[in-house]
């Protein structure tokens, strides 16, 4: 049990919907990097939804020993539950909850978790606390952590027209000879997603930039060569 009362009734409410047949093919998805109740998504949000209408949405004050608690559980359906309780709340964090967000990366780390994390909460984070940026973001490309690495290119998945187009192609380059598969795979994809924004910066940025086939594969996916 969690040692948070809120935790310790959420625990016994998800693990009432657990399936053990689901749990191993979950399990198997994930290569077996983390247990699981085997919960579907779908299942686990309308769970976790009947939860809060009974218990409440954790407020701020709570919230930061919830996650962590949540997050120190075994099964992964919980840290996908503390992932859902911050975007609750996201508009009302401030700048210093980026020291929670960043050990949520570096902790249980996997691309499930991680990308939600980056592309969501650190993007949403970052965008109106953009003097974050320059510490932080700099500080995760240059990280021997490959997650941090993966957030500092993956944070502005939904800036669209905001995009700093400078920092990702630069924050790419400092990155670009990796072997690496998550971060070729993330390179790619932040391309693609900014290529619908600027589709000609992003031609002429992998023209002119040693990439990886898979990086430069991903990027052109809806575009074309």
């Amino acid at each position: 049990m969690g040692q948070v009362p809120y935790v310790a009734e959420l625990e016994v409410w998800l693990r009432g919907h657990s399936d053990e047949d689901k749990a191993v093919a979950m399990a198997a998805y994930m290569r077996d990097q983390f247990p699981f109740l085997g919960i579907k998504s779908p299942e686990r949000v309308e769970a976790t939804r009947q939860f809060l209408k009974e218990k409440g949405t954790p407020e701020l004050e709570e919230l930061d020993a919830i996650v962590r608690a949540l997050w120190k559980l075994p099964e992964r359906e919980y840290q996908y539950t503390a992932l859902l309780l911050m975007e609750k709340r996201l508009k009302k964090l401030d700048a210093s909850w980026i020291g929670l967000l960043e050990m949520m990366i570096t902790t249980a780390s996997w691309w499930d978790t991680v990308d939600i994390i980056a592309g969501k909460l650190v993007g949403g984070l970052f965008g109106r606390y953009p003097e974050l940026i320059p510490e932080y973001g700099d500080k995760w490309i240059a990280s021997d952590n490959l997650w941090l690495r993966r957030s500092a290119l993956l944070f502005q998945l939904g800036y669209k027209g905001k995009t700093d187009k400078d920092l990702l192609f630069g924050y790419i380059r400092q990155c670009a000879d990796e072997e690496e598969f998550f971060i070729r795979k993330a390179i790619g994809w932040a391309l693609r997603e900014y290529a619908k924004t600027d589709e000609h910066a992003v031609r002429a940025f992998v023209k002119e930039t040693p990439l990886s086939a898979l990086s430069v594969r991903e990027a052109l996916k809806r575009i074309g060569a």
